[in-house]
């Protein structure tokens, strides 16, 4: 798994246009991205995206869709792709500049994305950082972040298999044997992956 900047950028760009109007608040993007990834993983073995996740204050945070939306830390190739497609509005707000590029999302890709927007999209920001902190990829890491020890914690996909304790009717649920399969496709990929 290797993180595509095209899709990402694109992914941004997605669930911007898909508003009223072609923006998107930051805080809410992070966390659409987030539940599309974890939906895509536990159901096909693969995120949509291959970010590095970290779990900070707010809930997960993909580290290089953040370096995209604030145009900060990334080689001039990605940079001038992103401004293509996509504009910081100003510090909370990304729009959208341009069509959707699709063709570098499959199928499945899309299928994720139209879910956290169909399920997630109409929430506010507040209401999708406190979702986030019921999920385990984020609470393993709850006494160290509110306690401020630290400000930001490295997340495991593995930890996106893991069903939240609390949550009585999660979204992400599903059959446990299925779960599992697909956990160990992405295992075995993972590992193939590590040793290319």
């Amino acid at each position: 798994m290797e993180f595509d900047f095209k899709k990402a950028t694109q992914a941004v760009n997605y669930i911007a246009r898909k508003s009223t109007t072609q923006k998107v608040d930051k805080l809410k993007l992070m966390k659409l991205i987030w539940l599309a990834d974890r939906f895509h993983l536990r159901k096909y073995g693969r995120p949509v995206i291959g970010d590095i996740y970290w779990a900070m204050r707010l809930g997960p945070v993909p580290g290089a869709v953040k370096d995209i939306v604030d145009s900060s830390g990334f080689p001039s190739i990605e940079k001038q792709y992103s401004e293509q497609y996509i504009k910081k509005v100003d510090d909370n707000t990304i729009g959208s500049i341009a069509e959707s590029d699709l063709r570098v999302f499959s199928e499945t890709d899309i299928e994720a994305l139209e879910f956290s927007l169909k399920h997630f999209g109409n929430r506010q920001p507040g209401g999708l950082v406190n979702l986030s902190h019921k999920y385990p990829e984020w609470k393993k890491f709850e006494l160290s972040l509110k306690s401020g020890q630290v400000s930001r914690e490295l997340m495991d996909y593995g930890d996106f298999f893991e069903d939240p304790a609390d949550l009585p009717h999660d979204l992400f649920e599903q059959d446990k044997g299925l779960l599992e399969d697909t956990k160990e496709i992405f295992l075995k990929n993972s590992e193939a992956c590590n040793h290319l």
